[in-house]
């Protein structure tokens, strides 16, 4: 079974519009709400694959109960604990040309007692667990270090974690040892002070800099989410890996780096050797980036992004994995 946690899950409203006035009424020709939050679409992601995943986290309020009833119809096995906060909502902006903005609230304030019951829960999933992944950013009321703590039970259970947020808790989080961290690009910038990339495109070879920094400070493996330009990764005895797509798909590319961290979460634990699991990870943003709405993905776009990535060890691509 595979652990997912989300310490702040959303409700995700997708609005259609033709084109934006940001000055004016938009009026959408679709609206789409569904449970959402990155580690809501990494376990919807794990289900859709028929992977044994089992979603946890804090749910509150009204919207709360409109995620879980969702989670129900949906079949996503969940375990959340109750706190007395709302949970938040997202909302995504998509026109006619693809483009998407993102507008996040941050979310309830948590109660140290409330998270001492889901923390409770957790360490009692532990058992029999292959995976866990910790994905997301925390709610008011958590330190910077609580991902930092649920590596470290994961870590004393035997079970490796996959951990994929920003900021603090991503500098915590990476010291206490996770199996693979999943930044993107704007978040390898913060940690590194400086642009990753130029007019010409991302710079491969400082952004292969800073992730051999993260994994210095604690990290197993670094796998970098570079948006259509693939992935980047940074692993022990592996090596370093490309992975590409072969073509980029127009759409709504919010939850696609989720959907890199369930394939990366999937792999691991199933054993899945590196350029597989960089095949499947590509693959399968790449078909969520298709899709319409965060959290689901293409199956079609999927399968055929599976026979023509791109996965060849880095720097040298005549090693190329066919």
């Amino acid at each position: 079974m595979i652990v997912v946690v989300c310490l702040n899950p959303a409700l995700d409203v997708t609005h259609h519009v033709p084109t934006v006035d940001w000055a004016g009424v938009n009026r959408p020709v679709a609206v789409r709400a569904r449970p959402g939050g990155k580690g809501l679409n990494v376990a919807r992601t794990l289900h859709a694959l028929d992977a044994d995943v089992l979603l946890m986290g804090l749910i509150g309020g009204i919207t709360g109960a409109g995620v879980q009833a969702a989670l129900g119809a949906l079949g996503v096995p969940a375990a959340l604990t109750a706190i007395a906060g709302e949970t938040r909502r997202t909302f995504t902006v998509v026109d006619g040309a693809g483009s998407a903005a993102l507008f996040s609230e941050p979310g309830p304030q948590v109660s140290d007692g409330e998270f001492a019951a889901f923390r409770g829960r957790y360490e009692q999933a532990l058992t029999g667990t292959a995976a866990v992944v910790l994905s997301g950013s925390l709610p008011p009321g958590l330190a910077a270090t609580t991902y930092a703590e649920l590596i470290d039970a994961a870590s004393a259970a035997g079970v490796p974690a996959v951990l994929d947020t920003h900021g603090d808790a991503l500098v915590h989080g990476a010291a206490a040892g996770p199996a693979i961290v999943k930044p993107n690009l704007a978040e390898l910038e913060a940690m590194a002070a400086r642009r990753l990339a130029n007019p010409d495109g991302v710079d491969a070879m400082a952004v292969m800099a800073a992730a051999e920094n993260l994994r210095a400070a604690g990290a197993g493996s670094v796998v970098a989410s570079l948006g259509p330009e693939g992935l980047l990764a940074v692993t022990g005895d592996s090596g370093r890996w490309r992975a590409r797509p072969s073509t980029t798909v127009a759409g709504n590319g919010t939850g696609a780096g989720d959907a890199v961290v369930a394939a990366l979460a999937h792999g691991l634990a199933i054993g899945r050797p590196w350029d597989e699991r960089l095949r499947h990870a590509v693959a399968l943003g790449t078909a969520c980036a298709a899709a319409p709405v965060a959290g689901e993905y293409s199956h079609a776009v999927y399968l055929s992004s599976l026979s023509t990535a791109a996965v060849y060890r880095d720097p040298v691509r005549t090693q190329e994995v066919g």
